[in-house]
């Protein structure tokens, strides 16, 4: 099965998370920290889970999986090893045409979830279409050493510049342009090493004639 990959706006989205054990938690904190709206379903939760339930940040309902609870879901993850539960979570989603992963179960899965490295808004997934998470985790680890803090930064410096360029009045060609020889192949180092006048005078080389003069205010929160 060949999966086509996407990232999904979960702000605010009601979730739907069948299973209160390790896995379930694992897959909680990717939804919330996607601003998903998360709702548990399991007769006992983990310690983690249980304190994000006492601190408002999921709902919990305490008992087992019965059809009929995924209403009005975007999203369901079936983190539960009884098939049972599994064919009945699988049998309402598919009638409902509900996002699904049943976790370790692919053939059950309308959506993979991907390893996956994050350095704020940067993410970088690997997918083995389910033949071998180990391998994706394993390649997981290897870019989690390759990208680290900087990446975060850079895409947030680029990400407050991108709206100051876009207004300047330019061209689709010279926007492009301008993006391009933005990306000097030192800025991840120059940030890593706090190196802000390598940085500095980078942005002051490509932006000076061509995007007005306050880019400078634009990028400095992010590293002053």
């Amino acid at each position: 099965m060949s999966f086509y990959p996407i990232c999904l706006d979960l702000e605010e989205k009601l979730c739907v998370v069948v299973g209160g054990g390790r896995v379930a938690e694992r897959k909680v904190l990717g939804l919330l920290s996607c601003s998903a709206q998360v709702s548990v379903i399991s007769p006992e939760l983990t310690d983690g889970l249980l304190r994000h339930h006492n601190d408002g940040t999921i709902d919990w309902i305490d008992r087992e999986y019965r059809p009929g609870d995924l209403n009005q879901a975007f999203l369901v993850i079936a983190a539960t090893d009884d098939e049972k539960t599994q064919k009945q979570v699988y049998e309402e989603a598919a009638a409902h045409n509900l996002l699904l992963n049943v976790a370790d179960v692919p053939q059950r899965c309308n959506f993979i979830l991907p390893a996956t490295v994050r350095q704020g808004d940067l993410a970088i997934s690997i997918s083995t279409a389910g033949k071998s998470p180990a391998l994706a985790r394993k390649l997981r680890m290897e870019l989690e050493k390759r990208y680290g803090v900087e990446y975060r930064i850079l895409v947030d410096i680029l990400g407050a510049i991108r709206p100051h360029i876009l207004a300047s009045g330019l061209s689709q060609s010279e926007n492009e342009q301008i993006f391009k020889q933005l990306l000097h192949e030192d800025m991840a180092e120059w940030i890593k090493t706090q190196n802000w006048t390598s940085l500095e005078n980078h942005f002051e080389k490509i932006l000076r004639d061509r995007a007005g003069g306050d880019w400078l205010q634009k990028i400095r929160p992010f590293y002053e």
